[in-house]
């Protein structure tokens, strides 16, 4: 639908969205499986030009490139003293799963808080719009406090799986094993850095990895099923960490043994969305050349193709799709 465009208040810009990708919290969003009022506008993985500041901006001008935070923090609670913003008590979203959902970015224009932006230099839009997804897997990977040389597996080989492999490379880990049953993502996964890629239709994941590595670390689900959780635990050596990181259906359970947890000393972690330091450690990342996002995306659109998008997540097909919302 055709809207007025946004007006900034005293301490907001108006960016003009570059790019904006696609995630599957969008893909729940529309589905109506994550909680919004109707009608929404989503979209939150976005770079763009600011084109207009409200009176009280002094870090921002018309012209300059910028990634945004999507999350807006209450900056007053208890976890956002303590830097973890994605549970902050009172948080608004742009565009993304929260208590309070505003417009987000797949829109031409977005109005946010000069507090969420992030410069980007001459990063290309389509490669800054990755800031918030690798954002999410920096915070998994600092969740999961791997030592250098630690072996991982990573089951799932989607855009964000991809982006965990180069970030649990960047922060040392030894082995990496990736479980994916796409072929194509089995190839781009070696050609990003995978020691290993197995496909788990082809045999159980269990045998395969042992046949591969002495022990597992780290355990890392990026799928968000339930049996892919049990499977990720599974091989988790004692001592190592299983990381939950897809989004897992609400309601479900999964069995866990609490004497193994117990006596092998094994621990479990969630992963939700990320915080302003990894936001920021992730555009340095993209600006040191350190994470390839180009291989990641397999379709573009402009605002018109965004049904077509979801229709192809909904089939598996291709991997990041990015759409570009000023491109007719």
């Amino acid at each position: 639908m055709d809207r007025e465009r946004p007006t900034p208040g005293d301490k907001d810009v108006i960016v003009e969205v570059g790019a904006c990708g696609v995630c599957m919290t969008d893909y729940h969003l529309y589905h109506g499986t994550f909680p919004a009022e109707f009608p929404v506008v989503p979209g939150h993985e976005s770079a763009g030009e600011v084109v207009a500041t409200g009176d009280g901006v002094t870090n921002f001008e018309t012209g300059d490139r910028v990634a945004i935070f999507p999350g807006i923090p209450c900056g007053e609670c208890d976890f956002c003293n303590d830097g973890k913003q994605n549970l902050c008590e009172n948080t608004v979203s742009m565009g993304g799963a929260g208590d309070e959902i505003l417009d987000g970015a797949f829109a031409e224009y977005i109005r946010a808080p000069a507090q969420c932006l992030q410069d980007i230099g001459d990063l290309s839009y389509s490669q800054a719009a990755f800031a918030e997804p690798l954002a999410c897997c920096i915070h998994g990977v600092d969740r999961a406090d791997i030592e250098s040389g630690d072996t991982v597996v990573i089951v799932g080989a989607g855009p964000i799986g991809l982006l965990l492999l180069q970030a649990f490379l960047t922060d040392g880990a030894g082995t990496v094993i990736v479980s994916e049953p796409i072929e194509r993502r089995r190839e781009i996964a070696t050609e990003l850095g995978a020691d290993h890629v197995v496909d788990p239709m082809e045999r159980g994941l269990p045998d395969q990895v042992d046949e591969l590595v002495d022990r597992v670390d780290v355990a890392v689900e990026a799928v968000g099923l339930p049996a892919t959780i049990e499977e990720a635990h599974s091989i988790t050596s004692p001592g190592g960490t299983t990381v939950v990181f897809g989004v897992p259906p609400q309601d479900e359970t999964i069995e866990i043994d609490p004497f193994e947890l117990y006596y092998q000393e094994l621990e479990m972690v969630g992963v939700f969305a990320l915080t302003k330091n990894t936001f920021s450690r992730a555009v340095k990342l993209l600006q040191g050349g350190r994470i390839e996002t180009e291989a990641l995306i397999t379709d573009e659109f402009d605002l018109g193709g965004i049904q077509t998008a979801f229709d192809q997540m909904e089939n598996n097909e291709g991997l990041k799709k990015m759409v570009y919302p000023n491109e007719a």
